[in-house]
């Protein structure tokens, strides 16, 4: 081969397959950190479904309905705080992985789901009752966002 071959044969490489490759290395990254974003969503999505066990568990705390369980005993109150401090550390978790002010729409469709449970959640009385306690120390955006939306609740009254 010639001199003027390799030429030519450099300019396509660098007109032609040095973008490609470029392009081809971003898709990955793309699909790549679009499975990270799948992975994270469905830990806790299945950390979710355990809390939710936690909660069949304990039926006589009554924690599936929106008003406050009367007459509990001191070792059910103290259950149902745990329960309480565990569902507040997943909702913290799903904000802090999931949330973002940027979100495309396959996101915001994930982080409404999020929104919906901490929604439900927060028309149960004695769940709102104890908001200040165990937002204590958590991410201030966080407590700031449930906080909203318990207020929404709130406002909005009964389902």
């Amino acid at each position: 081969m010639t001199l003027e071959t390799w030429e030519l044969l450099s300019y396509i490489v660098t007109v032609v397959a040095l973008p490609f490759a470029i392009g081809v290395f971003l898709f990955e990254q793309s699909k790549e950190r679009e499975n990270e974003e799948e992975a994270t969503w469905q830990q806790i999505s299945d950390a979710y479904i355990d809390f939710l066990e936690v909660v069949l568990a304990n039926p006589d705390l009554r924690l599936r309905s929106q008003h406050a369980t009367p007459d509990l005993s001191d070792e059910q109150r103290e259950r149902m705080w745990v329960i309480f401090d565990m569902l507040i550390s997943l909702f913290e978790r799903a904000y802090l992985l999931v949330y973002d002010e940027h979100m495309d729409d396959k996101k915001r469709r994930r982080w409404h789901s999020w929104e919906d449970y901490m929604r439900e959640w927060s028309r149960r009385e004695d769940f709102r009752a104890r908001l200040p306690e165990l937002l204590r120390g958590e991410d201030p955006n966080f407590a700031e966002h449930i906080r909203r939306l318990a207020e929404e609740e709130v406002r909005r009254g009964p389902a």
